[in-house]
Order: structure tokens, then sequence, then C-alpha cells
């Protein structure tokens, strides 16, 4: 039997990247706001945003395209997160970026998911990512959070 693997960490510029996040709901704002401090702006295709986003949109840190999801969309995408609550969307969108070789998110099925989305800390120039492979969010988020600590403390001495 395969073992399951690891998976790699990688870091990337996205500041050029092209990134669609489709769905506007709980999932996609929580991923948004991690992706924003990392990017000029992104799109969101949704016909109805949480008012968190709403607000982003209106200080132009997202681009909302008011609208349901259409293929067109996201075909000259870099990244594409699949944020609805519409199993079938998901899956086409999983389908197309396979197909045309973008790097998906699947948000509701971890097994069409290319990358995960790491526990983010940031402090000034240091960026650590944790992860527990898409499976232990508790346990990720406890490492995430005495990271957090223990930066907060470096950080006193770095000034």
């Amino acid at each position: 039997m395969k073992q399951e693997s690891s998976y790699f960490p990688v870091f990337i510029d996205l500041s050029d990247k092209k990134i669609v996040v489709v769905g506007g709901g709980t999932i996609a704002c929580r991923r948004i706001k991690t992706l924003l401090p990392f990017v000029e702006c992104l799109t969101v295709a949704a016909p109805v945003i949480l008012p968190e986003l709403q607000e982003l949109a209106l200080s132009k840190r997202i681009c909302w395209v008011q609208e349901r999801y259409r293929r067109e969309q996201i075909l000259d995408a870099d990244l594409v997160l699949a944020c609805t609550d519409d199993e079938q969307i998901n899956d086409e969108i999983y389908s197309v970026c396979r197909c045309l070789g973008i790097m998906v998110n699947v948000c509701s099925d971890r097994r069409k998911c290319d990358f995960y989305f790491p526990g983010i800390v940031k402090k000034e120039d240091v960026v650590v990512g944790i992860t527990a492979n898409g499976k232990d969010h508790k346990r990720a988020k406890e490492v995430r959070e005495k990271i957090e600590d223990l930066l907060e403390e470096e950080q006193k001495k770095w000034k």
C-alpha cells in the first residue's frame, strides 16, 4: 500500500498572478483574507458576497464579479479557489483547471486540491506556513498559535 505523502512547502510570489476565487461565503472570505497580504488584488466571482468582502471590493482590494460562475472567469487564471456550496460547480471548476494546468483548491474536497491553505504566521519579513496535510486543523492551529507567540517574542529582540 502506498504511503500517503506529506506536502512540500513552497513559497510563491503571487504579486503578479491572477487569482480567482469562485464563491463569496465564509470559507472564501477566510481564504481571501489569508491571500490579501501577498497580492495586489484578486478576483471574486459570486452573485452575493459577505459584507466583509463587499467592504474589500469598495476599497478595491478585491475585484468583485457579481455573477454566477462561468467558465470564462477562470480561463486565464494562475490560481483558482472553488469555494461554492454547489458540488457540481466545484467539480466543473476542478475539471477545467486540471485540463488547463491551473493550480486549483476545491474547498469541499481535499482530494481535488493541488495545494492546501496553510496556517500563516507573518511578522515583518518572516513568513511561516503550517499544515497537518489538510487533516488535523486543530493541531495546525495550535502550532500556528505557538509560532505566533514565539515570533512576537523574537520581534521584540529584533527592534
